[in-house]
């Protein structure tokens, strides 16, 4: 797979209990909207993003229907399409009210909320946040995709989960991370929405998709990346994800995904009865070693094979949960026995493994995440030694190495010793912190710059 850039830097500031270090300038605003570049009237005479950000505190426990779908048992393979549509149902009303776009969304007033310190970097129609600036086209061969595309994706947090977002950034310019502040309560629920700028005449399998008007800094689509350019964007994917540690006692959370089906037919809710379930994953599997056993069955994803065939194509590691917007396949450099082997598109993630790297360390300011997204080893001195770039330097699948990052752990156990743990909100320690220690530091963070030892995602 040739993925340009994450477009965010993975260069990370140090935290602890509470963070006693200079504020951040006064020019800094932690709840700008947007970055500014605003559409030619003439060309878009609509609403602009508003940040939501009156996060709520002492709320109570909120009612769990998906629980209850279920039996108020532990989520399974077999019952995993039941609790996907109890909270597909959950959240309808406010998705289709979001989806609609005609300026009828007041997010504050329907319980939903926006990360602070991301405004310099979202777009100022619906506060969308670059993705990934470049997907190759030859990913989704099979789906009739003849361009590459870039991604942009919002996310909003629940009423409950948004106590978490106010209690982290109660002072703005000095999060407090430690002593639990991290940690989601149960009902935590967060939403994302991932939209392609690749239309249905570049992409068959997004004929009818709802798309939004967004002044895009990038679009490779149609190859400009100069300045921002009002454009449009289809939905693809939307993420529903919830803190249950009693459906998911091994890791606490439920990443489910939907994607758009051109094949499934609109019903009362319209276009949300044509976003279909992909899967749910609740664990990472870790008993299960998809290297050894490709086609060994999993016990903490399950699948919807009648998903369209697009979403199908790049499913994680063994077929754990990955959709297609998620970066669960790669070119991978691997070194083993002595010998290095080049992978074209090797599924080598999930949605839990890479959330589960989600950590901030303290002792290391100039990194913070200790560990990458996916499995990484860090680059040889030895630039020979790389030869494989601009494949990624993997360990091999299935070894120890790489299953590090198929573990089970809790939220507030952290994937490396010494670091807190983020309770598998990536957002937080991947985008937001940076984003806050940038603005803090006066200083902007190499827009390509992909981990800590520079190596470079894989682009054409």
């Amino acid at each position: 797979m040739r993925i340009r850039t994450l477009y965010l830097c993975y260069c990370l500031c140090v935290v602890g209990v509470l963070l006693a270090l200079p504020a951040a300038s006064a020019a800094a605003d932690p709840y700008l909207d947007h970055n500014g570049h605003t559409p030619p009237r003439s060309d878009y005479a609509g609403p602009l993003f508003k940040l939501s950000h009156a996060y709520p505190s002492g709320l109570p426990a909120p009612a769990m229907p998906w629980r209850a779908a279920i039996g108020n048992a532990p989520i399974t393979v077999a019952n995993a399409p039941v609790y996907v549509q109890a909270l597909k149902d959950h959240v309808a009303q406010d998705m289709l009210a979001l989806l609609a776009g005609d300026g009828g969304w007041d997010p504050g007033r329907r319980g939903w909320f926006n990360d602070p310190w991301l405004g310099p970097q979202r777009e100022a129609i619906h506060g969308m946040l670059l993705g990934h600036e470049r997907v190759d086209d030859g990913l989704f061969k099979k789906s009739g995709l003849t361009k590459p595309f870039t991604t942009y994706v919002i996310t909003y947090y629940n009423r409950t989960a948004a106590q978490t977002i106010g209690a982290i950034w109660r002072d703005p310019h000095v999060p407090r991370l430690g002593g639990g502040a991290t940690q989601y309560a149960d009902g935590s629920i967060t939403v994302k929405l991932a939209f392609t700028t690749a239309g249905p005449h570049d992409w068959p399998a997004m004929r009818g998709a709802p798309s939004w008007p967004m002044m895009m800094t990038a679009n490779a689509t149609t190859g400009h990346y100069d300045r921002p350019t009002l454009g449009k964007a289809y939905l693809m994917q939307l993420d529903i994800v919830v803190k249950d540690r009693q459906s998911a006692p091994q890791t606490g959370w439920v990443f489910t995904t939907l994607v758009y089906d051109r094949a499934a037919r609109p019903g009362s809710d319209g276009v949300w009865d044509q976003m279909v379930p992909l899967g749910a994953q609740w664990g990472n599997d870790p008993r299960v070693d998809s290297a050894a056993n490709p086609g060994a069955p999993l016990f903490e994803s399950w699948i919807n094979r009648n998903a369209p065939p697009y979403a199908l194509e790049t499913l994680g590691w063994g077929g754990r949960l990955s959709g297609p917007n998620d970066l669960g396949v790669n070119d991978l450099s691997v070194v083993a026995a002595g010998r290095r082997s080049l992978v074209r598109r090797a599924p080598n993630s999930s949605c839990l493994s890479c959330h589960g790297a989600s950590q901030w360390n303290p002792a290391n300011p100039a990194k913070g995440m200790a560990s990458f997204m996916m499995p990484l080893v860090p680059p040889a001195p030895d630039a020979a030694a790389n030869a494989g770039a601009p494949y990624l330097n993997s360990p091999a699948p299935g070894a120890a190495a790489w299953l590090r990052w198929f573990q089970n752990r809790a939220g507030d156990v952290p994937m490396d010793a010494g670091s807190i743990a983020g309770d598998y909100d990536l957002a937080l320690t991947f985008r937001v912190l940076p984003a806050w220690h940038a603005a803090r530091s006066g200083k902007k963070p190499p827009p390509q710059e992909r981990d800590a030892g520079a190596q470079a995602l894989p682009r054409d």
